[in-house]
């Protein structure tokens, strides 16, 4: 039957028990050690206080006979142990330090969690394996930057469940000499190219020594680590530079040895060392042949900037998708240099596919030099396959819509929209098959405008009954203000905005069915919003408006219509309805594919039609939107936007009468700008190749040519700013002139 194993709180007063004063005579200490392990235990003995490190000159003769007497029964116990030659077992079996770590009284408890761990193993090997595999998970320590010190002893880093690389491998090396394994530490003051010092582990399973790093698990065996590349780099005799491995003896087989590099203690040269860096570095031959071979590139991959590493497979492909290579990446409590390698072809295309999660994304990959270097990846930023892309999209949207109907629960019982200060209540009808999977919206503004409160809220209610649709839903917002202006100012927009996301999320409108419409003043809000805002709308009718110092040019994309009557003189309605037509006309010759429109004019009537206007709406029902134009005019008005179909700028480049204007021929994307240095394109499959490479020019310089990666980022970003499916980027890319 296996023994129990002792819980944590037992573990930890043994592990913590103090080294007292040595005791008056050493010849008993000798004579008890060997009478109970015979001439090899008074030779163990004699070793122990030969060289003992100045620190340890007081220790007491009880401890360290309790350490001698359990390092000989895990000798007689396994059978690996009993093969362990004796200066190897006097060496780096029977010492109860690693390096300059809190002494304590370790071996006792640690007999007997390992006994437990490798009780199946029948070779050293594989108890080395055990050990790594299980002694973390059940001691809960496992790699954190947060932890006390540098050289924790087992009880310190079991206290805090943490330690970096010098404390799990002092408490690796303590629980292989514990079941009669050969164990050091060894490593680096600094890697080759300077960004700081490692440790890992030396175990001798009884044919030559091996590494591997504690609580770094590898199936594939010993000799195999994230680190092996680096430590070929290693400088031999070079203090900083070279790989150490402790020895508790001042003089092992008979040779000088150095003193271990501790880094956190860099005065301190008490800990004798013997420099093994050519068992780590490759012969000549070795690497010359990596080097015509490629590059090597370590990755580390982030579930996104700033985060916890993730543990993703990784696959490298050629331009044919065969594999090329395969590895996997660490998670955040390994070590932070803990890195797989790839050898990329040199000069040759190659797709890094990364799996987290069952999804794969992608990231092309291309060296040009044979330079080493550190590959840092970010999961929500890498490359998405198509496929996988419009996954997403559907799910960020579903998951959006849900958040959002959540949120706006209270104010569409309350019947209005809230942004900021500003409310927009709300009249609504709906018409048609209330059951249908998803219904178009059409958005109807009233006039008033420039006249008391009542004298608008009468024109509000009107309104609402002033249309009947075939289908649809049919909403009558109240302006939030009295003013003239009352539907063109700023706050508007984002109003409108919000209605449009809160109807996608609780009345399942289709984003491309929204339509806009209004009268008289209504009619003015037409004129201003449906350009600045085309991209949202699948077509506007204006009704008897005004439009002030709107310009037609953002309708490109966007069927518009005029309705008026032939008398309505008033402003020169009448007048500056027919010269925006003959507008429309000019562009429409001068750009065949764009600025479709309809302008009617109702001779003899005035400004109200008769309700003749009504025929706008069959017009505009048959009209979807467009959300991935080839070509887009974007005018900023005085009110700016960030975003235009795909096309969006930052804060600092929105400026009141720039003109950016966009045009996608297969491959290539064409900007004319006037008043703006930057934009972001927001780019789907939908309007170019992702998966082949693009070219963007600003008149005839070309300012970016190669592959843009879709991104959850940008889906994310997307779906944040808008509920709408339709319009979402899957990729983005900043753009400079």
């Amino acid at each position: 039957m296996r023994r129990q194993l002792p819980t944590l709180a037992t573990l930890l007063p043994l592990l913590c028990s103090t080294v007292i004063a040595q005791d008056s005579s050493r010849e008993r200490f000798f004579e008890r050690a060997e009478k109970r392990h015979g001439e090899f235990g008074a030779r163990a003995a004699r070793f122990l206080i030969e060289n003992l490190p100045p620190r340890d000159r007081d220790t007491s003769d009880a401890f360290l006979f309790e350490n001698l007497d359990l390092a000989f029964q895990a000798r007689r116990q396994f059978a690996w142990a009993r093969k362990v030659e004796e200066q190897l077992f006097l060496n780096d079996v029977l010492p109860f330090a690693v390096v300059d770590e809190t002494r304590e009284n370790w071996r006792p408890s640690l007999f007997a969690v390992a006994t437990e761990i490798v009780a199946d193993c029948e070779t050293a090997h594989d108890a080395v394996q055990a050990l790594n595999r299980e002694l973390f998970n059940r001691l809960d320590v496992h790699y954190n930057t947060g932890r006390k010190a540098p050289n924790q002893s087992p009880a310190e880093s079991i206290a805090q469940s943490r330690a970096t690389c010098t404390g799990l491998s002092i408490l690796l090396i303590d629980a292989c000499r514990a079941v009669g394994i050969p164990a050091r530490l060894a490593g680096v003051a600094n890697w080759h190219d300077k960004r700081g010092n490692h440790s890992w582990v030396e175990v001798h399973t009884g044919d030559h020594w091996h590494f591997l790093g504690a609580d770094e698990f590898d199936s594939g065996g010993l000799d195999r680590g994230w680190f092996t590349s680096d430590a070929a780099l290693a400088i031999a005799g070079d203090r900083e530079f070279a790989v150490w491995a402790t020895s508790f003896a001042v003089r092992p087989d008979g040779d000088n040895v150095d003193w271990f590099p501790m880094v956190w203690n860099r005065r301190d040269r008490t800990v004798p060392a013997v420099d093994v860096t050519r068992r780590y570095v490759p012969t000549t031959d070795q690497v010359d042949a990596a080097s015509s071979n490629g590059a090597i590139r370590l990755v580390r991959v982030r579930e996104a900037a700033g985060a916890d590493r993730i543990v993703a497979r990784l696959r490298l492909l050629n331009a044919e998708g065969s594999i090329l290579a395969e590895s996997e990446t660490r998670a955040g409590r390994s070590d932070l240099n803990d890195m797989p390698e790839l050898l990329i072809p040199i000069a040759t295309d190659c797709v890094l596919e990364i799996e987290f999660e069952s999804q794969v994304r992608r990231r092309p990959l291309r060296c040009d030099s044979t330079e080493r270097a550190i590959l840092d990846l970010n999961w929500a930023d890498l490359g998405l396959d198509r496929e996988t892309a419009e996954t997403l999209v559907e799910s960020t949207f579903e998951s959006r819509k849900e958040e959002l109907a959540t949120e706006l629960a209270e104010e569409l019982d309350d019947e209005r929209i809230r942004v900021g200060e500003r409310d927009l209540r709300l009249l609504e009808r709906t018409f048609g098959d209330e059951g249908a999977e998803t219904h178009s919206l059409w958005i109807s503004m009233h006039g008033g405008g420039g006249a008391p409160a009542g004298v608008n809220d009468q024109q509000w209610r009107n309104q609402i009954r002033l249309y009947e649709l075939e289908e649809g839903i049919y909403v009558a917002p109240r302006a939030p203000t009295n003013t003239w202006n009352l539907w063109h100012e700023g706050h508007i927009d984002d109003l409108f905005g919000r209605l449009v996301d809160a109807m996608v999320a609780t009345r399942d409108v289709d984003p491309d069915r929204v339509y806009l419409l209004g009268y008289s003043a209504g009619g003015d809000g037409v004129y201003q919003l449906a350009p600045r805002m085309a991209d949202r709308f699948a077509a506007a009718s204006m009704m008897a408006g005004h439009p002030n110092d709107a310009s037609p040019l953002g309708l490109r994309n966007l069927p518009f219509a005029i309705f008026m009557g032939g008398e309505d003189a008033a402003y020169d309605r009448n007048k500056i309805a027919a010269q925006w037509g003959e507008k429309l006309a000019e562009l429409h010759q001068d750009d065949p594919a764009g600025y479709e429109h309809r302008v009617t004019i109702y001779e003899g009537l005035g400004h109200w039609m008769n309700g003749r206007d009504a025929e706008g709406l069959p017009w505009m029902a048959a009209k979807v939107r467009n959300a991935w134009p080839t070509r887009i005019v974007w005018r900023q008005s005085n009110r700016t936007h960030d975003r235009f179909y795909w096309l969006a700028v930052d804060e600092e480049d929105r400026r009141a009468g720039s003109i950016l204007r966009a045009e996608v021929e297969g491959q290539t994307i064409q900007l004319e700008a006037d008043g703006v240095r930057a934009c972001r394109l927001r780019l789907r499959d939908t309007l170019v190749d992702l998966d082949q490479p693009i070219t963007v020019k600003i008149g005839d310089e070309t300012v970016f040519e190669g592959n843009v990666e879709r991104s959850e980022e940008a889906i994310r970003r997307s779906i944040r700013e808008r509920l709408d499916r339709s319009s979402c980027a899957t990729a983005e890319l900043q753009v400079r002139w």
